[in-house]
C-alpha cells in the first residue's frame, strides 16, 4: 500500500508540481490551499506525512503544525514545514515540525527528506 501526503499551500503552482512529483515516487497525495481544521483534515484524509507552508492565507502554517503536533490523534505523524522566510521561522521556532524545508527548494532534497521520514515513522509503529 502506497504511502499517503497530505500538502497544504495557498499557492497553486506548489501544489501542482509538489504532487505531480511525489506521485511519481509512488505516493497518494492529498492537496489543499486552505483548510479551517487542519486536525479535521489530517483525520479525514489519514496521512501518513503532512507538508505545511508556513505563510498560508488568513492563517499561520506554524499554528497548524503545533496543533498536528500536539493532538493525541495526530502528533505520531511527521510533519515538513515549507516556507520561503526561513528567517521568521528561525525567530519564532518550529512549532514542532519534524523538518523544515526553505523555499524555492532543490525537488530531490525535498523527496528524499520525505522517504526519509517517512521510513523513520514506519520504523516507530
Amino acid at each position: 500500500m502506497s504511502k499517503s501526503i497530505l500538502i497544504v499551500d495557498d499557492q497553486n503552482d506548489i501544489l501542482d508540481l509538489l504532487k505531480e512529483a511525489l506521485e511519481q515516487e509512488g505516493y497518494a497525495v492529498t492537496t489543499l490551499p486552505y483548510t479551517e481544521d487542519i486536525v479535521t483534515s489530517v483525520t479525514l484524509h489519514q496521512p501518513d506525512l503532512v507538508m505545511l507552508d508556513f505563510l498560508l492565507a488568513g492563517i499561520n502554517g506554524g499554528e497548524l503544525c503545533h496543533q498536528v503536533k500536539t493532538h493525541p490523534l495526530t502528533s505520531h505523524i511527521p510533519v515538513i514545514m515549507l516556507s520561503g522566510y526561513p528567517r521568521v521561522l528561525e525567530s519564532l521556532g518550529s512549532y514542532g515540525a519534524d523538518i523544515f524545508i526553505a523555499k524555492p527548494f532543490d525537488l530531490e532534497h525535498l523527496i528524499s527528506s520525505v522517504k526519509q521520514l517517512l521510513d523513520t515513522a514506519e520504523m516507530h509503529t
